[in-house]
């Protein structure tokens, strides 16, 4: 009874079966039996999941954000097989990601301005998602970097020449492209228009040759903006502390002593101690000096004077030396002999006692005085040579 039973459903369902086959739905062109596929084999139309994931890792790694350890986290995904791969394509890569932009957020405090610098201490504060670390790379960084770039080129307005002036006030009018070209490239070109200015005024208000030979050849050179800025900035100070050097040896050639001690200090001293020196200091070594002069003058003065009143002194002497008695060259007495006698001084006589007679005058007449009785001396004994010669001849 089983055996009749299989036989009926076998033929019951062979009609069904032979119907519903590939070989009946293709009609005649059908592949031949044996030729179709497996049924185990995958529709080749549906892309395989373990590929897809390779392409999108390499994608994500070949990104500029990628970072070295989201490279390396890939490659070894992909080395590791379809498991590891769909584990870094779901999660791994999302944490490596957050990672990263952390890092790029903390890099741009490098070269932040204050905003900026607010702005990625306030991202840090705590629990940040990826899409809040993405945005504001992406956004918030560059809107708060334009904020430091207005406040920026306002300062250099305040500043700066006229050119940067212009300049910057149209930026502060444009877009944020226009206020980062202008402090990338702009401003260097309005302030080598106002450098230029600038120099030239220089040149026309000084007098020494070093800087202004300086100036000449560099303005006949093409300058670049830069060469130009250091030239203000450190050049000119340096050729104008040489031209100081110069000036004040020329000022102390010569000079009196307070000038030249004030100009070689100067000189051994700083460029400072220089410019110094030639604003006040030379004026105020002048001072002493001519004050020294003028007192090294009044003393020669006071010595004149001196020597006038001495003079005085000794010509008021001598007058009154020729006015008193007996002082203008004559004289009487008694003792053995007379005599007489006349010139400028006076002879004291002696009675006929030995005694001296009194004489009278006072002060530098004594000398004087002194001299004549010495003349008058030498002609009595010659008087009185001549008498005892006389006696003698008479006797014989």
């Amino acid at each position: 009874m089983s055996r009749i039973a299989a036989a009926v459903t076998t033929a019951a369902l062979a009609p069904a079966v032979l119907i519903a086959s590939p070989a009946f739905a293709a009609g005649s062109d059908a592949p031949a039996a044996g030729n179709q596929p497996a049924p185990t084999t995958p529709d080749q139309s549906v892309p395989d999941q373990a590929e897809e994931d390779r392409k999108t890792i390499l994608a994500i790694i070949a990104h500029p954000m990628a970072s070295e350890h989201m490279k390396e986290a890939g490659r070894k995904a992909i080395a590791d097989g379809p498991q590891a791969m769909r584990k870094f394509i779901e999660v791994d890569q999302h944490r490596i990601r957050i990672d990263d932009y952390r890092v790029a957020i903390m890099r741009l405090s490098h070269d932040a301005g204050p905003a900026l610098k607010a702005g990625i201490e306030s991202v840090f504060k705590g629990g940040e998602t990826l899409d809040q670390l993405r945005h504001f790379y992406e956004v918030t960084q560059h809107e708060l970097r334009d904020e430091d770039n207005k406040v920026e080129i306002a300062r250099l307005i305040g500043t700066g020449g006229t050119a940067v002036k212009e300049a910057g006030k149209k930026a502060l009018q444009g877009t944020p492209a226009d206020r980062t070209a202008f402090l990338k490239t702009g401003r260097y070109l309005a302030q080598a228009s106002d450098d230029l200015v600038e120099l030239a005024r220089i040149d026309e208000g000084w007098e020494g040759p070093i800087l202004s030979e300086a100036i000449s050849k560099l303005l006949n050179g093409s300058p670049t903006p830069a060469e130009l800025r250091r030239f203000l900035e450190v050049t000119q100070h340096e050729l104008r502390d040489q031209d100081n050097g110069v000036s004040i040896a020329q000022i102390i050639h010569g000079g009196g002593p307070e000038l030249v001690k004030a100009g070689r200090a100067a000189l051994m001293g700083t460029p400072a101690d220089r410019v110094e020196f030639l604003k006040t200091g030379q004026h105020e070594a002048r001072a002493k000096d001519e004050a020294a002069k003028n007192q090294a003058d009044k003393d020669k003065d006071k010595d004149k004077e001196k020597d006038k009143e001495k003079d005085k002194d000794k010509e008021k002497d001598k007058e009154q030396g020729r006015n008193e008695p007996g002082q203008d060259g004559s004289g009487s007495g008694q003792g053995s002999g007379t005599g007489s006698g006349s010139g400028n001084t006076a002879v004291a006589a002696r009675g006929g006692n030995g005694a001296p007679l009194a004489t009278t005058g006072a002060g530098d007449n004594t000398t004087l005085m002194a001299g004549g009785a010495g003349t008058a001396l030498v002609a009595g004994a010659g008087l009185l040579l001549a008498a005892r010669m006389r006696r003698a001849g008479a006797k014989a």
